[in-house]
């Protein structure tokens, strides 16, 4: 446990509440014949937790989003695959109580058990020290990356497109205008016309990563404000 408390950042003062963080249900059933005392109740609180220090720091950070597109990052944030990406870098697997059942179907490296303990990790944190300890955790392993996350996962064509149709008559094309290096290993340059002038270059290792950095940097020159990103 000293080597999970190192890597989380944080040391509990009632080690408990972090052996119920990772306490699957069928360990619960299994050793104490009770579900209660499994992560689950832990997770409820974590999930909460998690959901309000991630809206309030996206709302801070992003000052120019709207709503809509604040709900969309704070669910990619706190969803399965970004919760289990965490796990797998402390390496809560690891450190599972399992059940025979569910050591023996691979339960430690399950993504929905693991991005549940890292809730439940989050919950046992804040009972433990607060929410001030609690979201220090959040921002150091859940939220951190979260611009350059925000940035390589943006859709920028559909970004711009939707920007550049707020005027009538707008017209956006992409022009393929250079590629070079080996077939396997081919870099690609694309140019985006708005309305017949260039607007934006890009380039990619396919045309599509290049129409999509085209597209990234005439949103950042067109529309500064709107990026969400400074």
């Amino acid at each position: 446990m000293h080597e999970l408390q190192n890597a989380i950042g944080y040391r509990f003062q009632n080690p408990a509440l972090l052996e119920q963080a990772l306490t699957h249900t069928s360990y619960a059933n299994e050793v104490y014949q009770n579900g209660l005392r499994s992560y689950e109740r832990l997770e409820f609180l974590g999930d909460s937790i998690l959901g309000f220090t991630a809206a309030e720091f996206l709302l801070s950070t992003f000052p120019q989003l709207h709503e809509g597109d604040l709900s969309k990052l704070r669910a990619d944030l706190v969803c399965e695959t970004s919760l289990a990406q965490t796990a797998r870098k402390l390496n809560l697997g690891r450190y599972l109580r399992l059940g025979r059942g569910e050591e023996a179907c691979g339960g430690r490296e399950k993504p929905s058990i693991i991005a549940d303990v890292v809730e439940s990790i989050i919950a046992a944190i804040y009972l433990d020290g607060g929410l001030a300890a609690a979201q220090r955790f959040i921002y150091s392993d859940v939220l951190v990356d979260t611009r350059q996350r925000i940035l390589l996962n943006t859709d920028w064509k559909t970004k711009l497109q939707e920007l550049v149709q707020r005027k009538k008559d707008q017209s956006l094309a992409y022009e393929l205008i250079g590629a070079c290096g080996p077939d396997h290993d081919k870099t690609f340059s694309v140019r985006v016309l708005l309305n017949g002038s260039e607007v934006g270059l890009g380039t990619g290792t396919s045309k599509k990563r290049a129409e999509q950095a085209a597209a990234r940097e005439a949103v950042e020159r067109l529309f500064p404000s709107e990026t969400g990103v400074h």
